[in-house]
């Protein structure tokens, strides 16, 4: 049933706060709950309210966007969400800064979709918080900050702290707000009207097994692969990693050659490679420190695997990204 009109609240004030690169998905999913629930309620039970560092035309990655507010000039806000995507371990923006520092200071909830609790973690607004990111930024953030209460959760709601993993994810936190706001029924008509019939729990992770994510039918080169993924600073010999699933060495890397069409040493280089990438795209970390956590001797053996994979050395590769155009502005804060 729609919440009771018998004595209507104000409506309650959400705040996006958009960033470059922002994904339109992300943004969409957690703002058409609140119009969906106007909707089925048949009153404003919430009003979004975009807002940005500057003010103007915020354009996510896909071209349309919305005309924002500066975010010095928000006025009242009952929670606000910074939404954020591309890179935001390199996002740093003085005036934004500014701004959700004057937020925290009034009080008012913060949260963040997909990066945005990045760029809130990263301001030091998420302490002694339990919070979520999407699983891209998860192990960038994790190596800069470890002391940090991170989980690989759906969403996550810490007292006066939001977050979710993005995409749509942020309808799932969406329909939880509106729960805790109107009861569950409501939310549930609320999912029901985007063919949303199963809202997830925050504790679902983002990401399907690893079996799921490399469509392994075989039992053994299923244990492998996850066991790899967990061995990644310390990588295992191909002895133990047969030892630990219960088969001879010879007989797994047969069924790499059979299923996946590639040694199994190979493969786990390539695994190793695609988190380092990770780590030089997202971090500060030096190329010693990023060759060590993926599992690598050296720098200068890392350095070489790593150009006769991407095409240029892990250094070059990480400046080009930074000088790359629409790349945002390293402003300080």
């Amino acid at each position: 049933m729609p919440p009771s009109a018998a004595l209507p609240s104000p409506p309650t004030r959400i705040g996006f706060v958009l960033t470059p690169d922002y994904s339109l998905m992300s943004l969409a999913a957690a703002v058409e709950p609140l119009r969906a629930a106007n909707h089925l309620a048949e009153r404003e039970l919430y009003r979004p309210l975009y807002l940005s560092s500057d003010g103007g035309f915020a354009a996510s990655t896909s071209g349309g966007g919305f005309q924002a507010q500066p975010l010095a000039q928000a006025g009242a806000l009952d929670l606000a969400l910074v939404v954020a995507g591309g890179n935001p371990m390199q996002f740093h923006d003085a005036a934004l800064a500014r701004g959700l520092r004057a937020l925290q200071s009034r009080k008012v909830p913060l949260g963040g979709i997909s990066g945005g609790a990045v760029i809130l973690a990263r301001l030091g607004l998420m302490e002694g918080r339990r919070f979520t990111l999407h699983w891209a930024h998860a192990d960038a953030l994790a190596e800069q900050r470890p002391e940090l209460l991170i989980e690989r959760a759906l969403y996550v709601v810490d007292r006066d702290r939001y977050s979710c993993a993005g995409g749509v994810a942020a309808l799932d936190m969406m329909c939880a707000l509106i729960a805790r706001d109107h009861g569950a029924g409501f939310a549930r008509q609320v999912a029901e009207w985007f063919i949303h019939q199963g809202t997830r729990a925050a504790e679902e992770p983002q990401l399907g097994p690893v079996a799921e994510r490399f469509d392994l039918r075989h039992p053994l080169l299923a244990q492998a692969v996850e066991l790899m993924f967990s061995h990644l600073a310390d990588p295992l010999s191909p002895e133990q990693v047969a030892a630990q699933v219960g088969c001879s060495p010879r007989q797994l890397q047969r069924l790499f050659n059979d299923r996946l069409g590639v040694p199994m040493m190979r493969f786990y280089r390539e695994m190793r490679l695609k988190k380092a990438d990770e780590l030089v795209q997202q971090t500060a970390l030096s190329m010693l420190d990023v060759a060590l956590v993926t599992g690598f001797s050296s720098a200068a053996h890392f350095a070489r695997l790593y150009a006769e994979r991407f095409g240029q050395p892990p250094s070059r590769r990480r400046q080009a990204l930074r000088d790359r155009p629409g790349t945002p502005a390293r402003r300080g804060g």
